[in-house]
C-alpha cells in the first residue's frame, strides 16, 4: 500500500461542496482509501487574479494503484465535476493534483511526482503540513523547512 497525497482546489460552483464531493469520489475509487483530510483553506488566485478566491485542501490516501491509473482516475473525477481546460491558472470547478506517492520520483509526458511546484505554494504546503508534519518531499526536503521559507501567500483556514 502506497501513501499518497493529493491537493484539491476549486473556485467555481460551490467550491467547498466540490472539494467534499471529490474526496468522496476519490474514496470510492477501487483500491483507494482516504485516511486524512485537511481543513479547508481560502486562497487568493495566482497568475490570473481576476477570478474568485479558491478553496483548497490536501488529503492523504492509501492505495494499491499505479501512478498512471491514479492520474486517470483523478482526471475522470475532474471531468465529472465539469472541469474544462482552456488556459493556465483559469477558474475551475475542480483541480486534483498528485503531490506525493511514497518517496517516488518520476517524470513522464503526463505526470510528474512529486508535483513540480508544490514546494512553492503555501496553499499546498499549509494543508499538507496540517495532516503530516513529518513529510519529506523527495529532492526538495522536509516540509517544516519548506513551510518556514515560503512568503505569506494569503492562505486562510476556514
Amino acid at each position: 500500500m502506497s501513501k499518497i497525497y493529493i491537493a484539491l482546489g476549486s473556485n467555481l460552483d460551490e467550491p467547498s461542496e466540490q472539494i467534499y464531493k471529490a474526496i468522496n469520489s476519490i474514496d470510492a475509487v477501487d483500491d483507494l482509501s482516504v485516511t486524512h483530510i485537511s481543513s479547508l483553506y481560502k486562497t487568493k488566485p495566482i497568475g490570473k487574479i481576476d477570478q474568485p478566491d479558491f478553496i483548497n485542501a490536501v488529503i492523504e490516501v492509501e492505495g494499491d494503484i499505479s501512478p498512471e491509473n491514479l492520474h486517470a482516475a483523478l482526471q475522470a473525477i475532474e471531468t465529472q465535476a465539469g472541469r474544462i481546460r482552456i488556459e493556465l491558472n483559469e477558474p475551475r470547478t475542480l483541480d486534483l493534483d498528485i503531490l506525493l506517492i511514497d518517496d517516488l520520483i518520476m517524470k513522464t509526458k503526463k505526470l510528474t511526482v512529486p508535483h513540480p511546484r508544490m514546494h512553492q505554494r503555501q496553499f499546498v504546503i499549509v494543508p499538507l503540513f496540517e495532516i503530516n508534519q513529518k513529510v519529506n518531499i523527495p529532492g526538495i526536503g522536509p516540509i517544516n523547512k519548506i513551510l518556514k521559507s515560503l512568503p505569506d501567500q494569503g492562505v486562510v483556514k476556514i
